[in-house]
């Protein structure tokens, strides 16, 4: 045998060692990772590519854009309401994701093993304490081994179950916050947008006033230099134009800034302009008087108080969680195996077993959980009630400062045509003298001014009138827009303001539907006069009821009148007809009895009656509490 040939087992044996060491260099070369900086162009890279994303898949602005369509564009492209939505797509993710917790755990493995020896031993006498001399083996070098095993805990079933119930939850919070965004970007777009609009209409006015009252300070100072004019005239009329001009600068731009405004809201790429499309005035709905009420819908309505009651759910869900965390666990498993192992008798086998495991220690913290649960509790009813209170008094100063914007808007309204008069009859009554120009340009730029103001008390109320309706907690559209083009989402929300016009504070929250109306159409009854009487009697009762009367969009309710005469008294019955709301017909029947040629009072009582016998079914019909 050579010399190379003798240590070659040497080498062998040094094998593993030489593995190990290279094992422990590789490991420490790669834990030792130095910071690396961002470079600028990596940064550039990152501004350009969301710059793009932005704006991508907008519709181009190719009109003047309308009240409707910038609250839609809102809707479709803003931001911040992307955001939310994508919130609520994480969480709605992420329940799903906690629901297979409760799933029973099946796990499948398989793996290979090799060893450099045998493995085995010697045995003991467990009597005589003898060691036998010949060792034993039962296991090969080399061998695979693969099974499948299914498990269930009792008690991780019942955690995971309450675990995807406040997962469900937070689901529903994340929805809340993305109705809140809705809700203001419908508010923060009405108050951009009539301010905007305000500011277009008086530009070429405020443009054309400012450069003749500059002119007129340049004149006024001349005629003061040249004794033209008495110093004191001159300088009264040069602070008057300075006034004027200053204040018709600040508020020309106030106004000017709600285009900037309003564009980032549509989510606008800068550089783009655009022009607002010229609305008419419309009469702004009337101050509430019924606060109480307000206050009710509001506590029913806002996102805010909603969010609170999910999360009262959730501390619910934690305390019965940390209860059954102190609970025993209970586990079940069976698996099927398999060991290639030649030496085996049995290569596969099944195996099964149940488990039962106490942590005994947690039951001395039952009286520290039972506290915090308490003062979570407490915690969340107390966070709940200032915020109710803070909510009741938004909805009182928002229907005083509604109240308030509208009469500022009479006074500017009038004051606006107080100075268009005077500068109509200054400017007819102008002289020849230098300074009878100058007080004409003066009541010019007043006048112009009062535009400006009357322009922004009028937005003002709007967004007065904006911030009552976000307060009560109103949806400006349903939540199925999501699938509508820019178009189809304009109408929608044109219908929408159209009906806020009509009846501001009529409409309710999606989260409970609209409020229920009927028109109401009586037959039998031949006397129109009497039908009239019948028809205000049906609206006053069902008034009383939540159920409003509307001849022109509410659901047909008809009310049939019937009645043969039979020794001098008449067999009559009132039939009730409507289709529900899942458009199924639905009918109902009173009878009485009446005397024959009884006045109308006894017809008009007979129907009250008919409607109080049946208002229940009624009630359900329309899905009315």
């Amino acid at each position: 045998m050579t010399q190379q040939q003798q240590s070659l087992p040497r080498a062998v044996q040094r094998l593993p060692q030489t593995l190990v060491a290279l094992s422990v260099a590789v490991l420490v070369a790669g834990c030792s990772v130095a910071p690396k900086a961002i470079t600028a162009d990596e940064v550039r890279e990152r501004v350009k590519t969301d710059t793009a994303r932005m704006y991508v898949d907008q519709a181009p602005i190719t009109a003047p854009i309308a009240m409707e369509e910038a609250v839609a564009r809102a809707l479709k492209y803003n931001l911040d309401y992307r955001l939310k939505k994508m919130e609520s797509a994480l969480a709605m993710g992420l329940t799903n994701f906690a629901s297979h917790d409760m799933l029973p755990h099946m796990v499948a493995s398989a793996g290979y093993t090799r060893r450099s020896n045998d493995s085995g031993g010697v045995s003991v006498g467990i009597l005589d304490g003898e060691i036998a001399d010949r060792p034993t083996t039962s296991d090969e070098r080399s061998r695979s081994l693969r099974g499948i095993e299914f498990s269930w805990n009792v008690l991780d079933f019942g955690v995971s179950y309450y675990r995807a119930r406040q997962q469900g939850d937070q689901f529903l919070i994340a929805e809340e916050r993305r109705r809140k965004v809705v809700q203001n970007l419908l508010q923060d777009v009405r108050a951009a947008y009539w301010r905007a609009l305000g500011a277009q209409r008086l530009n070429a006015q405020a443009d054309d006033i400012l450069q003749r009252a500059s002119l007129a300070l340049t004149r006024s100072r001349e005629a003061e230099t040249q004794k033209i004019i008495p110093p004191g005239l001159a300088l009264a009329y040069q602070r008057a134009l300075l006034d004027a001009t200053t204040l018709l600068n600040q508020r020309r731009q106030d106004l000017e800034f709600a285009k900037r405004e309003l564009a980032a809201l549509m989510n606008v790429p800068p550089g783009v302009d655009f022009q607002v499309a010229e609305a008419n005035e419309t009469a702004l709905p009337t101050p509430p008087r019924e606060i109480a009420k307000l206050e009710d819908m509001a506590l029913l309505q806002r996102p805010e108080l909603r969010e609170e009651d999910f999360r009262k759910r959730i501390t619910s869900d934690e305390a019965r969680k940390q209860i059954l965390g102190m609970l025993p666990g209970i586990s079940f498993n069976y698996g099927r195996r398999h060991d290639s192992n030649v030496y085996s008798y049995n290569n596969s086998w099944s195996e099964g077993g149940v488990s039962l495991a106490w942590n005994l220690m947690r039951l001395v913290a039952i009286p520290a959980m039972k506290d915090a649960q308490k003062y979570q509790e407490a915690t969340d009813e107390a966070r709940r009630m200032a915020l109710s209170m803070a909510i009741l008094t938004q909805t009182r100063v928002s229907a005083e400062r509604y109240k308030m914007a509208l009469e500022d808007f009479r006074l500017a309204d009038q004051a606006a045509q107080v100075d268009t008069r005077l500068a109509a009859f200054t400017k007819a009554s102008m002289s020849a003298k230098l300074e009878s120009e100058l007080e004409v340009i003066r009541t010019q730029a007043r006048a112009v001014l009062g535009q400006y103001q009357r322009a922004n008390a009028y937005a003002n109320a709007h967004i007065a009138f904006g911030r009552l309706y976000n307060t009560l907690g109103f949806d400006p559209i349903a939540d199925d827009f999501e699938g509508n083009d820019l178009a189809q989402l304009t109408d929608r929300i044109k219908g929408h303001l159209k009906a806020t016009e009509k009846d501001a504070f009529a409409l309710s929250s999606n989260l409970f539907g609209r409020a229920a109306t009927v028109n109401v159409n009586l037959a039998g009854i031949q006397d129109p006069v009497q039908q009239v009487r019948m028809k205000a009697l049906v609206t006053e009762l069902l008034g009383r009821h939540q159920i409003a009367t509307d001849a022109k969009d509410g659901i047909e309710l008809k009310l049939a009148f019937t009645a043969a005469e039979n020794n001098g008294v008449e067999k009559a019955a009132w039939t009730l007809e409507l289709t529900d709301g899942s458009g199924q017909p639905q009918k109902a029947r009173f009878a009485t009895t009446i005397p024959a040629n009884a006045r109308a009072s006894v017809y008009e009582s007979s129907l009250v009656a008919a409607l109080n016998a049946n208002l229940g079914d009624l009630k359900s019909w329309l899905h009315v509490d």
